[in-house]
């Protein structure tokens, strides 16, 4: 079980390039910063005292850090608004945003449910069509906030379909109420509140498991949030009434609760960090049933997918660096059978329709096999390309299966599986202004500093010439496991329609090949991460395909840190430097919400001294020289982000304001009422990126005209 760091999916990090610049690079811009206290509080690390003149920038509640903030927004927004085709990269963006999408259809109680987004939507809304075909909207989260800040995620409905749970999220916050409705009334009959990281796991018709921690009354978007617990929530009963299920003895700070489809078995996970859990299972069907302790530590993750007469289906990386799938029994819980074993690609399984898919990953490319139930391999399914595919799951019933193909310049398309013949067809065709045509993307491998081989995706338009060099946006993320797969996005294609390069490492640290490649990037081999994506920017300079004063480096949360980290190693690097919500102060991130729970990617500066040291030699906070001229920077974050702390932001904005000798700017632009990522409507989503890409485009040396063809707007 993995709680994501990140969740950015809804627009990808891009930007453009071929605007006369306003800002000229070399002359140092009209910016009067904001002065910044120092308030100097010294922490003792072993033999070592360090000071944090900016600590009281960490209490997001007193006046002089909201003063702060505004008056830094102030400086910020009255910048970005005067940089050149600003309006027009909104312009631009709102027309490649403003196409009709719909999500796969599922069944519910006799309803066929989908979500659908008309295109400039804040919030898709959920619909859904009864047997003879009438549609009506079931729920709109449009209409929960003038200013679309409210979202909606988890639904779940119980297993007649009568009744549906949704969580609520305000400005962006981890932190969600969950409301009933009575599926057939549409009414709201029953909330709980304070849940977080959190699934909905139905038990029958009478009510369902959730997670949460104990709640500060004040401290929510801030506070460490270490007891986690999991509660069974009776539709109709006082929360307070709710009963722990788990958690009430050690302690844990991740506990989630799965219900099978079954309904034969409760599944619990629980751990301490983001890698590796525990597993414990409980028969539903036993009136004294208990729960049995399958994996009893945490150094390997696990997760039940399936189960059906008995035997429970997981997939698992013990003993199996690339993950397998296994079965196994509650009469003998640790004698585990391989479904489909362990292969040279990593393996992430799903189950539908009495069938299983291995979605492996090749080079971070997809490739899908479908299985019988008893490990019999199929046939493979064959992709319009390579990229990324999703889907492949639903319930045991079910006689086909959707999934989505896309990738960096390809618009997602929805297919249509059938599970007896393998056949697919094209279910929904993307309606994206965007001809991907004109386009191509190609997969590299590129030499780390220590000889270790990198694979990189760059995609840029066909007919860019080769003989120049071109405005690039590096992104990358490199950490906790996760693997950054070809995905297509509108912010992208503004990019790209500009002339622009788009180029994705896959970094150490995340998952694309598997355990041992995670572990590279982690603790006491942190820095891999930086050498790898250091490599990679080195690499589409020394072929040609870009320079340093045409570069920008990207990333957000983990890869927030990686850009604070590259740029402060590597001042000259890049010309613009973009650390989006990013995990900046190293020494202190485990002391709110829930950093301590990443301390297996970062270990902690307590750890030991060798650890506290390592730490300190890359914090970005603690490595801005006073006297070095960084890159044009734009920090990004959100007052109501309670995964990543915006204190990280602030005090790293601060840093560089006050020891920054160089002419570009270095800005910090905190959108209010929002969070880390997840539910940011679309209005806001838009103004973001013109900003983002308005403000690379105005610090970019000498930018390539856009080649024939390109649309004007750009």
């Amino acid at each position: 079980m993995r709680i994501p760091l990140i969740v950015l999916t809804t627009a990808a990090l891009a930007a453009g390039c071929d605007a006369a610049n306003e800002v000229e690079p070399g002359t140092k811009p009209m910016v009067g910063y904001p002065e910044t206290q120092q308030i100097p509080v010294v922490d003792a690390y072993f033999d070592t005292s360090i000071t944090d003149p900016y600590r009281w920038l960490e209490d997001d509640h007193s006046d002089a850090t909201k003063a702060w903030v505004d008056a830094q927004n102030a400086v910020t927004f009255g910048y970005l608004k005067e940089l050149p085709r600003r309006q027009e990269l909104r312009d631009r963006l709102g027309r490649l945003l403003d196409y009709e999408r719909e999500s796969a259809p599922f069944e519910e109680g006799g309803y066929t449910y989908f979500y659908r987004n008309a295109g400039l939507q804040n919030q898709s809304v959920i619909y859904r069509t009864d047997k003879s075909g009438v549609e009506r909207v079931f729920l709109d989260p449009n209409t929960l906030s003038p200013d679309g800040t409210t979202s909606v995620s988890s639904l779940s409905f119980s297993p007649s379909g009568k009744l549906a749970a949704y969580q609520k999220s305000e400005g962006g916050a981890d932190w969600r109420s969950v409301e009933v409705l009575n599926a057939e009334t549409l009414s709201v009959i029953d909330r709980i509140d304070d849940v977080k990281f959190s699934g909905i796991a139905w038990r029958g018709e009478a009510g369902f498991y959730y997670s949460r921690y104990d709640v500060q009354d004040g401290e929510e978007l801030t506070a460490k949030t270490d007891q986690h617990r999991l509660y069974f929530h009776k539709v109709g009963q006082p929360q307070a009434a709710d009963d722990v299920v788990f958690g009430d003895g050690e302690t844990f700070r991740y506990v989630s609760g799965y219900v099978t489809e079954d309904q034969r078995f409760l599944v619990v996970y629980a751990s301490n960090t983001t890698a590796g859990n525990r597993l414990f299972v409980m028969d539903l069907n036993d009136p004294r049933g208990q729960l049995v302790n399958v994996v009893d530590d945490e150094t390997s993750d696990i997760s039940v997918i399936f189960s059906q007469d008995g035997m429970l289906y997981a997939q698992t990386n013990r003993a199996a660096p690339n993950s397998r799938l296994v079965k196994f029994n509650l009469q003998a819980p640790t004698a585990w059978q391989d479904v489909i074993p362990e292969s040279e690609h990593v393996l992430d399984a799903s189950a539908v329709g009495g069938y299983f898919f291995a979605q492996y990953m090749v080079d971070a490319i997809a490739r899908v096999e479908q299985y019988s139930l008893d490990g019999q391999r199929l046939r493979e399914i064959v992709l319009p390309g390579p990229g990324d595919a999703s889907g492949f799951r639903g319930k045991a019933k079910d006689t086909v299966a959707y999934y989505s193909f896309q990738n960096y310049k390809t618009p997602s398309t929805l297919f249509r599986l059938e599970l007896a013949s393998g056949d697919s067809s094209v279910f929904r065709a993307s309606k994206a202004d965007f001809d991907s045509a004109g386009y191509v993307s190609k997969q590299v491998l590129y030499s780390s500093k220590d000889g270790t081989r990198v694979p990189m995706i760059i995609t840029h338009r066909a007919d860019l010439d080769q003989n120049q060099t071109h405005p690039t946006m590096l992104y990358g993320y490199g950490g906790f496991d996760i693997s950054l797969t070809p995905r297509f996005s509108s912010t992208m294609a503004a990019w790209l329609e500009a002339g622009g390069v788009y180029a994705v490492p896959n970094l150490r640290g995340g998952g694309e090949y598997g355990k041992a490649w995670h572990d590279a990037g982690t603790q006491m081999q942190k820095q891999n991460v930086f050498d790898d994506f250091i490599a990679a920017a080195e690499y589409l300079i020394n072929s040609g395909i870009t320079e340093s004063t045409k570069l920008a480096i990207r990333g957000g949360s983990n890869g927030g840190l990686l850009v604070g980290a590259v740029m402060t190693q590597r001042p000259d690097l890049a010309a613009v430097a973009l650390p989006a919500v990013g995990v900046l102060d190293m020494l202190r991130y485990h002391t709110f919400t829930a950093g301590a729970g990443w301390s297996y990617d970062y270990g902690t500066a307590e750890q030991s001294k060798e650890m506290f040291e390592y730490l300190l030699s890359y914090s970005p906070v603690h490595n801005v020289r006073a006297g070095t001229a960084y890159p044009a920077t734009l920090v990004t974050t959100g007052d109501h982000d309670d995964r990543v702390v915006p204190a990280h932001s602030f005090k790293f904005a601060a840093e560089l304001q006050a020891k920054h000798a160089g002419d570009a700017p270095v800005l910090i632009r905190v959108e209010k009422d929002a969070g880390h990522g997840a539910g940011t409507p679309t209005s806001k989503i838009i103004d973001l990126y013109a900003d983002v890409l308005a403000f690379t485009f105005a610090h970019m040396a000498d930018p390539a005209e856009a080649p024939n063809g390109a649309k004007d707007e750009i």
